[in-house]
């Protein structure tokens, strides 16, 4: 028999660590979420409370118009929370783990921080008193899709404004600031709730980065930039691929889409799509019924070509021994033809319709160092 979901109650469910956390749970089989948001009466946290599993506290305030709200929310509100779980454990005999989302800024001497701590105290002596599972995540700078521009996030306000083209101000590009990707921290508060631990426990979320203003700033705007040069930042892993990600997510809706440069002529088009540092480039063309391209050699290149629309006969010829080798591929029959460093190589449309290929070369096209010598068949 299936378990039943855990239901998770998430305060601050339609901010933005909240809404990533909602959605991610929402896909797993294991989990149901209740929502309080920003307007609910705090008044029905404790029915709330007993109807949950578990809580992931992620309600909070860092601007408020008046600096009492600090206390009325962060704190305040914890302290809520927490007397609702102890009266649960009281009255039901059953724990339910609560994790908490405070700020590297706790240790700072500000209103905000003093309000965060507390609401930590508050934490630790539910902890301390019943054993219930407690976990305090002290979350440096989150970055990543759906948090607030222009608001607290020097991240989502760069990639914001640099997409649209929109100024940003950076004081001190030699400033520092430490960072955590918000998938990250999501999967680290999923992992909290799958895997509870009696009393207090401080999460930790990794990888963490530090990264200079000026790095970030330069960083983000050169991915605007790889529209234009169709050369593509390093964005598979790390860092730089959580903050393509990031900035991508920026993009205003007209900015979906962008067009490359396409190159006609009798034979048909040839049109690049992307190259990148060190990896190669992407590609495609077409040709017309009975039209060949190639005919030429490389050293070191090496390419791989997929007939996606037509028919097509690749031909090579060995450059000394004289050798021949025909193929012929077809659109409906995905195959990946390689070209080999000395050995001759066309392609012909030896189909009714129009050809499509797609083409990966090994290396970017290099005009003063082409590597390609042309040679007839």
């Amino acid at each position: 028999m299936t378990a039943p979901p855990l239901r998770v109650l998430i305060t601050g469910a339609n901010g933005f660590l909240g809404r990533n956390l909602s959605v991610r749970l929402e896909e797993l089989p294991g989990f149901s979420v209740l929502p309080f948001v920003r307007g609910d009466d705090a008044g029905g946290l404790p029915g709330l409370v007993a109807e949950c599993d578990a809580v992931v506290h992620l309600a909070g305030e860092n601007r408020p118009q008046d600096e009492a709200a600090f206390a009325q929310v962060n704190t305040w509100l914890t302290v809520a929370l927490c007397e609702a779980i102890a009266q649960v454990m009281l009255q039901k005999g059953r724990a339910i783990p609560l994790l908490m989302a405070s700020t590297t800024q706790a240790d700072r001497d500000n209103a905000y921080g003093c309000s965060k701590l507390a609401a930590e105290h508050a934490v630790q002596a539910l902890a301390e008193k019943t054993s219930n599972p407690c976990v305090v995540f002290r979350l440096p700078g989150v970055f990543g899709k759906w948090c607030r521009p222009n608001y607290n996030s020097v991240v989502a306000t760069f990639c914001h404004n640099i997409a649209r083209g929109l100024p940003i101000q950076v004081n001190d590009p030699a400033a520092a600031v430490q960072l955590v990707y918000v998938d990250d921290v999501v999967s680290a508060f999923i992992r909290a709730l799958e895997a509870p631990a009696e009393g207090l426990v401080r999460g930790v979320v990794q990888p963490e980065y530090r990264v200079t203003l000026g790095e970030l700033v330069a960083q983000i705007r050169a991915f605007g930039q790889c529209r234009t040069s169709l050369l593509t930042e390093r964005v598979g892993t790390g860092f730089v691929r959580a903050l393509y990600a990031t900035y991508v997510s920026y993009l205003p809706n007209e900015k979906f889409s962008y067009e490359v440069p396409q190159h006609a002529d009798p034979r048909g088009v040839f049109v690049e799509m992307l190259k990148t540092p060190d990896s190669g480039q992407f590609s495609f063309f077409t040709a017309h019924p009975g039209v060949t391209r190639g005919g030429h050699y490389h050293h070191t290149k090496t390419e791989k070509f997929l007939v996606v629309k037509g028919v097509a006969l690749f031909r090579f010829r060995h450059l000394l021994t004289g050798e021949q080798v025909e193929l012929r591929t077809y659109g409906d029959k995905p195959v990946v033809v390689d070209t080999i460093p000395g050995w001759v190589h066309d392609i012909t449309n030896v189909g009714g319709d129009e050809m499509v290929v797609m083409l990966w070369a090994n290396e970017n096209f290099d005009r003063d160092r082409p590597d390609t010598i042309a040679s007839r068949l």
